[in-house]
This record gives structure tokens, C-alpha cells and sequence, in this order.
């Protein structure tokens, strides 16, 4: 399996910490809006995004401390990552989202999560 997306934190917002625990993470890039910046996690690409997105089964890596595996994705979820770097990764490993532009994984630790969203934490979407 290829990497679909490796990013680099930048900066984490002051409400991404209440919003992880409830399994939500918001990925913006560097240069969002002041008022979504509050409540995402800012990064700055590595590689990728790819063309083609991911799929069901796609691993999801936050750090060394979080993996999940990506069990339902919005049909213009990968178009946003694409054009401007943001997605809604929810990790309440729902097979079919509610929402277009979101990405749902199967279910992670809270306090996993909120701990490895840091900044130069690397996130991988792919293998």
C-alpha cells in the first residue's frame, strides 16, 4: 500500500483538545482562517496528497501513539485534501459518514490522541 499523505503538525488549535476527546480531529493547512484554525490541527505537507484517495482499510497514523484504519470516506472528503489541505477524520469506526467531506476511522484511545496531536507529530494516511 502507498502513503496517500504524509503531513507534518504545524500547530495545534486551542479547541482541538476538547474536540479529540470526542474522537474528532480537524486538518487544516498552514495559512487557515483564524476561526477554523481555533479548533483544528494546522499542518504542512510532505508528501502527497495523491490522486487517488484512500480506501476502507487504509491505515491511519498519528505519531508512534495512534493507529487506526479508515472504515468510511465522504465522496468529496480526498477533493478537500487535495485543494486545500482539510479534512474531518472521525474515529468512531461508522461505516458510512454523514457528512461528504469527512473521513471516519475505527475507533481510537482520547487521551491517545489529544497526547500525540503536537506539533512536528507526523500523520500518514497509507502505509
Amino acid at each position: 500500500m502507498s502513503v496517500f499523505l504524509k503531513t507534518r503538525i504545524t500547530a495545534v488549535g486551542p479547541e482541538v483538545a476538547d474536540l479529540a476527546e470526542g474522537g474528532v480531529l480537524i486538518l487544516f493547512a498552514d495559512g487557515a482562517p483564524e476561526e477554523l484554525a481555533e479548533v483544528s490541527v494546522l499542518h504542512a505537507v510532505e508528501e502527497g496528497p495523491s490522486d487517488a484517495g484512500p480506501v476502507a482499510g487504509t491505515r491511519v497514523s498519528i505519531g508512534e501513539a495512534v493507529t487506526a484504519e479508515i472504515t468510511a470516506m465522504g465522496e468529496a472528503a480526498w477533493n478537500k485534501v487535495r485543494e486545500i489541505g482539510h479534512v474531518v477524520v472521525n474515529f468512531n469506526g461508522a461505516t458510512a459518514v454523514e457528512r461528504p467531506g469527512e473521513i471516519c476511522a475505527s475507533v481510537v484511545e482520547p487521551d491517545k490522541l489529544v497526547a500525540a496531536l503536537k506539533a512536528d507529530t507526523i500523520i500518514t494516511i497509507g502505509a
